[in-house]
């Protein structure tokens, strides 16, 4: 309901002067008022008509139920029945037996015993009952990798990686006389901390296990090998793929991969991005998919580093090399990444599909030439999109380019046509086509004014977010504004200017704007090179054939129900397809905005993207800190539970229930303390400046960090190398920063060239497996001379996300008094400073 209320509320833009106008009055018959060719009125004596024109009331009721029935349209292709799966198929129950028994272990952090022993072992033996099923057409060869690496990525500022004994459970099913070339399946096991992870991701190795059962079973006969790779440790950022893809002796035979992965809990999975290049394989998906849900344009929006997330996808192809597919649950990502990601929020449909889409697309790049052969595939990009979960239309980028200016040359000859009058016609036809150009400018302009100006209110008042739960309620407060401010603009601009202009002439002249407005739009986003400029081109085509086909009842009969309903019938497909699109794009975004932080005010961004659409139609933390000085000496130490709220609204919420957390322990940044003197699991310091550090007792682990010098010597080249060791539990965060004077030359991790992150600081998170051996590194530096405050400053950051030093008593009774409708992940972490 509430997307059909956004486009509802698009439909009162064209109303005031954009797409459609409004119902205008019936051109002149004999006897009845005419019009000169300025569009001013001349009186005549009335008449009678025999076409009975369409009341504006009446008018407005047929849109609303029209634009209720496309909504109703969109609800029933994203809830598509599906057929009981055969014998021979991909069985839905079974895979959910899988991912009920996976999350059932608990919480699956790297590094814990949930992750690296009882899920490992649960899908060994899975693994090893399928093979023992298979069909004699097959060989199954199954390797525990527990690779030890290094890596830099441009991700959150940019940081770098180091992973030490994480496991990869890696599949291969292959003829039996052997394959030379492969296509992987990628899923991982392991979850963020407090979390069971259904969703993300233990679903989706669920499915893989069922899809490895079902192919192993049957007896038809593979052309190339399928390698399913369960890999444990995507949450560190990636780490356990780029364990497989950089060191793993299958790896090379890998020609594509598909990366399942999720957003959501559930729901339709979406294909969000495809390639590099490589277009055969979009194409494999359009014939191999019985379920196609698929958009370039959420491609587009996710590589543009709007969504603060990424996926393996990046791993493989920026270290791999190799071309894939990455899909994804979207739908309600409220409970993602929260104890609420159970397996019974998943319906056993939305496992079918998955598994259907995924099984077909694998048989069909297992069995194709085009494998083999990837690289001579590899060209140009491609536009594609499903049309209503029914099909896919797909075509290459270059030919979506001619047809956008072949679209937009067909626009220039259609207005050319009305220029091309009489000298004095054409100047008044292009005199008031600016005007009117400026009028809706103008109308946006301003829309966007008074809705920001709502969204900044609403945040100043404390009450952002309040739509979170009841998303409808921000369409009626900002859509509402939106479409109040166009019509005002509009209205004003009819009764002021526009008052000796009949509103035929009106709707031919908006109509013009409109349709340069989109030529002007889809000649822009083509030259930029975006596939999305398909949306722009499809409000140019439709309308201009709409407008062609119902030009003759326009202008000889007006508005009359057969009028709008033709224009209702030429305008299905774009106005069914925004929907739908938007309803992708809210589903996506809306929960995002819940957890984006404290430096991005939601209502700012999601009041923005409605007036789009109207225009188009806590983590908590027991935290130890010590700081040391260049002597070695403790110069400082303390202990708190810090706290991080990830929604715009902070604590304010919170104080309420639990009045010691206040704006009164507001942190206050070490200045010259790598990342403020607070412990970082991940660089996003720059998004959750609102920080609170409540004042809480000394906390003693069982497995402290160690962190020894074990050289320090001087180089030939004027530089000084330093080398650590450090150990301590699974997850840890190393900063550096360089006094004034020193730079960072090289170090030991990555590809030896280290990179620095948002501010300055060097970050570099590790995480290891079991029975991983100390962290050896060493870091080299320039100095333009001696410094008596030292030279750099490292700091450690540890995080117990399991076992019996993960809460301390006053975190555990702390997160005990929030409320029921949050979700506190907490875990105890310390922080070590020393200067060299």
């Amino acid at each position: 309901m509430e997307r059909g209320a956004a486009v509802a509320v698009r439909r009162l833009r064209t109303a005031g002067g954009q797409r459609e106008p409004r119902a205008p009055q019936p051109p002149p018959l004999p006897g009845r008022g005419e019009a000169d060719p300025g569009g001013k009125k001349r009186d005549c004596p009335a008449g009678g008509s025999r076409w009975r024109l369409l009341p504006e009331v009446r008018g407005a009721l047929l849109v609303l139920l029209y634009l209720l029935a496309l909504r109703a349209l969109v609800q029933l292709s994203l809830r598509q029945l599906l057929r009981r799966p055969g014998p021979r198929d991909f069985s839905a129950p079974r895979a959910r037996e899988y991912l009920e028994n996976i999350t059932a272990v608990g919480p699956r952090t790297v590094g814990s015993p949930e992750n690296e022993i009882l899920t490992v072992n649960y899908l060994l033996g899975q693994i090893k009952a399928i093979e023992s099923e298979s069909s004699d057409a097959h060989k199954i060869s199954v390797d525990i990798q527990r690779p030890t690496g290094s890596f830099s990525i441009d991700f959150l500022g940019g940081f770098t990686s180091y992973y030490a004994n994480i496991t990869n459970i890696v599949v291969k099913l292959e003829p039996r006389s052997g394959a030379k070339h492969a296509v992987l399946s990628n899923c991982h096991f392991d979850s963020v901390p407090n979390t069971p992870g259904a969703s993300d991701d233990a679903v989706s190795c669920s499915v893989m296990l069922e899809i490895l059962n079902t192919l192993s079973k049957s007896s038809d006969p593979l052309q190339h090998a399928v390698i399913f790779l369960f890999n444990g440790a995507e949450e560190n950022i990636l780490q356990a793929s780029h364990g497989f893809i950089t060191q793993h002796r299958w790896a090379e035979s890998i020609r594509a991969f598909i990366n399942l992965e999720a957003a959501g809990v559930g729901g339709k999975e979406l294909v969000f991005q495809t390639g590099p290049e490589n277009p055969w394989l979009v194409q494999a998906y359009v014939f191999a998919a019985k379920h196609p849900f698929a958009s370039v344009v959420a491609q587009e929006v996710f590589q543009s580093g709007i969504i603060p997330a990424d996926t393996d996808f990046r791993i493989y192809r920026d270290f791999g090399n190799i071309p894939g597919i990455d899909l994804a649950f979207i739908e309600n990502g409220y409970i993602y990444h929260t104890k609420y990601d159970t397996p019974d929020r998943i319906l056993t449909d939305s496992i079918q599909r998955a598994g259907d889409n995924i099984l077909g697309m694998l048989k069909y790049l297992a069995t194709s030439d085009k494998l083999a052969k990837s690289f001579d595939y590899r060209h140009g990009n491609v536009v594609f999109f499903d049309v209503f979960g029914l099909f896919v239309l797909a075509y290459p980028a270059r030919v979506g380019t001619i047809m956008n200016y072949i679209i937009t040359a067909v626009t220039v000859l259609y207005l050319g046509k009305k220029i091309l009058q009489p000298r004095n016609r054409a100047i008044n036809y292009m005199k008031e086509l600016s005007v009117a150009f400026g009028f809706t400018l103008l109308s946006w302009f301003s829309t966007l004014v008074t809705v920001l100006i709502v969204a900044v209110f609403i945040s100043l008042i404390g009450q952002s977010l309040s739509w979170y739960n009841h998303f409808y309620v921000s369409i009626f407060l900002y859509g509402t504004a939106a479409a109040a401010k166009l019509i005002l603009v509009h209205t004003l601009a009819k009764n002021f200017y526009y008052k000796n202009r009949n509103e035929q002439y009106l709707g031919e002249m908006f109509f013009d704007v409109s349709l340069l407005i989109w030529s002007i739009a889809l000649v822009l986003i083509t030259q930029l090179g975006l596939c999305s400029a398909f949306i722009c081109a499809m409000w140019v085509v439709f309308p201009l054939l709409t407008k062609l086909l119902t030009y003759r009842e326009f202008k000889q009969k007006g508005a009359t129900i057969r009028f709008v309903m033709m224009y209702m019938l030429g305008m299905f497909i774009p106005y069914l397809y925004i929907m739908y699109l938007t309803w992708t794009i809210f589903e996506m975004f809306i929960p995002i905005m819940g957890r984006s932080g404290t430096e991005i005010p939601p209502d700012v961004v999601l009041a923005a993207f409605i007036l789009s659409s109207t225009v188009i139609l806590s983590s908590y933390f027991h935290v130890s800190r010590r700081f040391y000085g260049l002597n070695g000496n403790l110069v400082k130490s303390d202990s708190g539970i810090w706290i991080n709220g990830l929604d715009y609204a902070g604590i304010s919420h919170i104080t309420p229930h639990i009045p010691e957390l206040n704006d009164t322990i507001r942190t206050n940044c070490e200045d010259k303390a790598p990342l403020c003197g607070f412990p970082w699991i991940l660089p996003v310091h720059f998004l959750l400046r609102k920080n609170w550090y409540l004042p809480a007792a000394e906390i003693s682990t069982t497995n402290p960090v160690h962190f020894k010098l074990l050289a320090k010597e001087q180089m030939s080249w004027d530089s000084t190398k330093l080398t650590f060791e450090v150990s301590g539990p699974s997850h840890m965060s190393l900063y550096i920063r360089p006094h004034e004077g020193s730079t960072l030359s090289s170090w030991s991790l990555g590809d030896g060239t280290p990179v620095a992150n948002i501010g300055g600081d060097y970050f570099v998170f590790y995480a290891h497996g079991l029975q991983a051996v100390a962290w050896s590194f060493w870091i080299e530096l320039k100095a333009a001379e001696k410094h008596s405050d030292g030279m750099v400053s490292l700091a450690i950051a540890a995080h117990y996300f399991f076992g019996e030093d993960q809460k301390s008593p006053q975190l555990y009774a702390l997160m005990e008094r929030f409320p029921n409708w949050t979700f506190p992940s907490g875990w105890v972490c310390t922080y070590d400073l020393f200067v060299f």
